[in-house]
């Protein structure tokens, strides 16, 4: 996000305005861990918000019991809380519809009444590469909660988050219905190409002179109207300049077309050129597959590919063209009716499925007359070029539709989605009063939940705040695991903070370095010196 803000708001930690929470560790199997769904404490996982969608969520796949909350160390938050998953993935954000616990997959926060949780909900997703960026870890990135709480939250006046929180609410779900709609058409077109491709063996997709259907057509087989069916090279090919290029399964493109950007290439022999050599109009088709949708598969070779030779996993099948146009054979092969009975014969539990020579020959074909073929292919090619402009149609606008969203975010958090109101209330006079409002002594006599405690957390700034980041004794030094040592007990953020004499941002900012250098070790609650603070 840009430095600049907008006049009225405000920048600070969210660890300065919110209170960050971490999540507890998962419970044993141990079934009294657990209780019926909505009959116990709400948990939730970062699995639960995998493809939620959601603003709000009231419980998770599973629920706690009271036993299981108390095990498992985690702390029953409000209703409102901003649930924001620290690692596998970063990144998952939802409001919490009632009190709620997570596992320790989330890092979550606890906002004062003086912040719109919507708000903050909308610009953590807008602030995810910047946690992904602070997250440390090797066979995972975590969020620590020290990192977690030095976030920066843009804080717009209250009136203003809430006019912000219910623009986006409504823009982002007409974005999304959209993008929705976008999702849909891929499968719509691949209905319609299925479609036409059945229509078109069935008599019914051009108009014949004479009421000619498909009942009067030829019933035949494909080794019948063969003239050849042979398999490709075993030979190893690579990506070598020399040599005869050879076409393999990545080449066999979509929809009947072969792909000559992944051409690889080996050295033949005259006799072998001769007997694998490809002509215009010869049939590719898959052979052997793990992917059943795969096998049986095939493209025509037009004059660009003829000359190419083929690889052991495809077989040439060429057609006696006075009998059947390549083309048609294509389309007959690609029918639902045809797909069935491939994919019937080639299925294989072994992992590989397979179509040899004999098993395609034997496949049945209703033929008409060449004249109806070439009047079927020509309708066939110019609905599908059809779908094709469709589909790189739609593959644009699905480009931009996955722009809008952040875009929108960034100008939400610019200041420029919704007008300003200069009667608001500045958001340096709410900041003043929510600091105020968490130096307040509070009644903690009426706790009844099991908690973990607050993540590191710092009061309000003072007058006293005599250093500064900038000192040659604090950046890039283990500054607070000397005061965490000297204090001699694991001690809380608050407690460090007091010693630090460190501006709150300042603070943040070291303590989130030295837990990631290892100086420091967060243990959600309290501090204390780490293995590297020697």
């Amino acid at each position: 996000m840009t430095a600049q803000l907008p006049e009225g708001w405000g920048i600070a930690p969210i660890g300065s305005v919110a209170r960050v929470v971490g999540g507890g560790t998962p419970p044993s199997h141990d079934p009294d861990n657990f209780a019926p769904v909505g009959n116990g404490v709400p948990w939730v996982t970062p699995a639960d918000l995998s493809g939620y969608r959601s603003q709000s969520i009231s419980r998770g796949a599973r629920d706690l019991s009271e036993t299981g909350l108390a095990r498992c160390g985690a702390t029953l938050m409000p209703k409102g809380t901003v649930l924001f998953s620290s690692r596998a993935p970063i990144g998952y954000v939802a409001i919490a519809a009632n009190e709620i616990s997570t596992n320790q997959g989330f890092k979550s926060f606890v906002l004062p009444a003086e912040i719109d949780p919507r708000f903050v909900y909308w610009q953590l997703k807008h602030l995810k590469p910047e946690a992904e960026a602070i997250a440390t870890g090797t066979t995972f990135k975590e969020l620590s909660g020290a990192a977690a709480a030095t976030l920066p939250l843009r804080i717009a006046p209250l009136p203003e988050q809430t006019r912000i929180a219910d623009q986006l609410d409504s823009l982002l779900a007409r974005i999304q219905a959209c993008q929705d709609r976008l999702e849909a058409i891929p499968a719509l077109l691949k209905r319609f190409r299925q479609a036409v491709l059945n229509s078109a063996v069935s008599g019914t997709l051009i108009d014949v002179e004479g009421g000619r259907g498909a009942a009067a057509w030829e019933r035949t087989t494909v080794g019948a109207i063969a003239r050849d069916v042979r398999y490709g090279t075993s030979k190893k090919c690579t990506y070598a300049s020399t040599g005869h290029g050879v076409l393999r399964i990545p080449n066999i493109a979509q929809h009947g077309t072969i792909d000559l950007t992944d051409l690889k290439r080996a050295d033949f022999d005259a006799k072998e050129v001769d007997k694998l050599a490809l002509q215009e109009g010869d049939l590719l088709v898959i052979r052997s597959n793990g992917s059943l949708e795969l096998v049986g598969a095939c493209s025509v070779v037009t004059t660009a590919e003829a000359g190419l030779l083929f690889a052991g996993y495809l077989m040439r099948l060429r057609i006696d063209q006075t009998k059947a146009l390549p083309a048609f054979v294509r389309i007959c092969l690609s029918t639902s009716r045809q797909r069935e009975l491939i994919e019937r014969t080639a299925k294989s539990t072994s992992g590989v499925n397979n179509l040899n020579a004999e098993e395609l020959r034997s496949l049945p074909l209703s033929l008409p007359t060449v004249g109806e073929q070439i009047a079927i292919v020509k309708r066939v090619e110019a609905l599908l070029g059809l779908a094709a402009r469709i589909e790189r149609r739609h593959a644009a606008a699905a480009s931009n539709a996955l722009r809008l969203t952040p875009l929108t975010l960034a100008k939400a958090f610019r200041g420029e989605l919704v007008p300003q109101d200069p009667s608001d209330e500045s958001a340096s006079a709410l900041l003043a009063r929510i600091a105020a409002q968490r130096d307040a002594p509070t009644d903690t006599t009426s706790a009844s939940t099991p908690r973990r405690g607050r993540s590191p957390r710092a009061p309000k700034e003072t007058a006293a705040m005599t250093k500064s980041r900038q000192d040659d004794d604090v950046m890039g030094q283990p500054y607070l695991a000397g005061h965490l040592r000297r204090i001699g007990t694991p001690a809380s953020a608050e407690a460090l903070f007091k010693v630090a004499e460190l501006p709150v941002a300042d603070f943040y900012k070291q303590l989130a370095w030295e837990v990631d250098q290892g100086h420091v070790k967060d243990n959600q609650a309290t501090l204390e010196p780490g293995h590297a603070a020697g």
